[in-house]
């Protein structure tokens, strides 16, 4: 049996994954030309990214912004839900999809997770509703899409928008449908970290006039581009939109154009890259059926292809001698495969909930309610345990590589698990 690589073994692996992000020739190209020209050029390069990321995403509109925080508060904002209203959204999620709401002038209420999906639960949305519901946040986490079926059956007997948080799934779709196009306004990041990377920056998009019309102006202050885009659109009046006088209580959270430039020509590469990543993570997915104790996330049948922007993994530690989570982790790197723990909180336990020093009074929008208690008792099992005990993610590049790569994954995971006992002295 080899010895392994944190025993001071050989590694599975040597050779390093494909790089990401990867900025091509036309990118950097564009981007050259942009930075010469300044903004003497006649075209508006964010203008050109939002019409040819609608249009590649299934939508009618879209409006670029300064990053994924910004798209889901001007997508909030572009709802005109009431002060107060209750959004109800997953635990399992990045802090942005929660501050947000706050900042929207909205509650973020929790539904748990489907315990092998780790998406949000139509049950627990179910659970969660009330008088007060004004709409329903679906984060397609890792990429794969929800039970965007349910959830929109949901939304439509109580009368609520819902808007996706689509960060981590440029690609991947419900249905064959892209994610970000199936509820009233989808939200997305272009950080460099994420499947089109553009640098940083955000967008969203919508196939309703009116959203599309106010996320435009909560977007930006009064910034031609707003003129600019009802002249490219057809939405709205150019004439109205030069006479306008600060109709919006707008930010200035407009895309730079740098990074429109950098990410158009990514749009062109995503449909092969989100393939393969789709190919490759069903294809590791049935390589592990038959191991002990680390299972993929489940991906169902109307997840029709999966953006996969993390790969999750989860971890059963009795069926590795009880070596922790952390310690697998650890040794899973030093074979050569890059992984990490994902979340390990859920996001009712961010230290915000806990009011210690009244920030969350400060920003809380119903006025005498003590709003800690109801996060402190959020009931939120399967979350809890994902994050404490289970929850693996490989990252984006990982799926990137030759079907080769997801068997050694196989193998490095193997190999842990038959040389458990070597890792005592290594425990984390």
């Amino acid at each position: 049996m080899a010895t392994l690589a944190l025993a001071g073994g050989n590694p599975v692996r040597t050779t390093p994954f494909p790089e990401w992000p990867v900025y091509n020739e036309a990118s950097i190209d564009a981007l050259t030309t942009r930075l010469r020209a300044g903004d003497r050029g006649e075209e508006d390069p964010v203008i050109a990214f939002e019409q040819t990321f609608a249009e590649a995403y299934g939508a009618r509109y879209g409006v670029g912004l300064n990053s994924g925080t910004s798209a889901l508060e001007v997508g909030l904002q572009a709802l005109r839900l009431d002060r107060g209203a209750e959004v109800i959204v997953s635990p399992i999620t990045f802090f942005a999809s929660v501050s947000a709401i706050l900042n929207a002038g909205c509650v973020p209420v929790f539904a748990d997770i489907d315990p092998e999906t780790y998406n949000i639960a139509p049950r627990a949305i179910e659970a969660a509703l009330s008088s007060r519901t004004g709409a329903i946040m679906s984060v397609h986490f890792g990429g794969v899409s929800c039970d965007m079926e349910a959830i929109l059956a949901i939304a439509s007997r109580r009368g609520v928008p819902v808007i996706e948080d689509a960060a981590h799934a440029h690609g991947g779709t419900w249905k064959h449908r892209t994610l970000g196009s199936i509820g009233a306004v989808g939200c997305f990041s272009f950080g460099s970290s994420k499947n089109l990377p553009a640098g940083g920056g955000g967008g969203l998009i919508t196939d309703d006039p009116v959203i599309y019309e106010r996320a435009s102006g909560y977007g930006e202050l009064n910034h031609p581009r707003r003129q600019r885009r009802r002249a490219a659109t057809g939405v709205g009046s150019v004439h109205t939109a030069a006479q306008e006088f600060f109709p919006y209580a707008s930010g200035n959270r407009r895309m730079h154009p740098v990074h429109a430039v950098l990410g158009l020509p990514q749009i062109a590469q995503l449909d092969a890259q989100t393939q393969r990543r789709d190919t490759n993570g069903r294809y590791l997915t049935g390589l592990l059926d038959d191991v002990a104790g680390v299972v993929a996330r489940r991906q169902d049948s109307f997840a029709t292809r999966a953006a996969n922007h993390v790969y999750v993994l989860r971890y059963d530690a009795q069926a590795f001698g009880g070596l922790t989570r952390a310690t697998f982790v650890e040794a899973l790197k030093a074979e050569g495969i890059p992984c990490q723990l994902g979340y390990l909180r859920p996001m009712h336990h961010a230290d915000l909930f806990a009011d210690k020093d009244g920030e969350l009074s400060r920003v809380w929008p119903r006025v005498g309610e003590k709003p800690a208690a109801q996060y402190s008792t959020a009931d939120c099992p399967h979350a809890e345990r994902a994050c404490a005990d289970e929850m693996i993610t490989l990252p984006t590049n990982v799926l990137l590589d030759s079907t080769e790569g997801m068997e050694q994954i196989l193998s490095a995971i193997e190999k842990i698990q038959a040389g458990q006992h070597e890792l005592a002295a290594h425990s984390v």
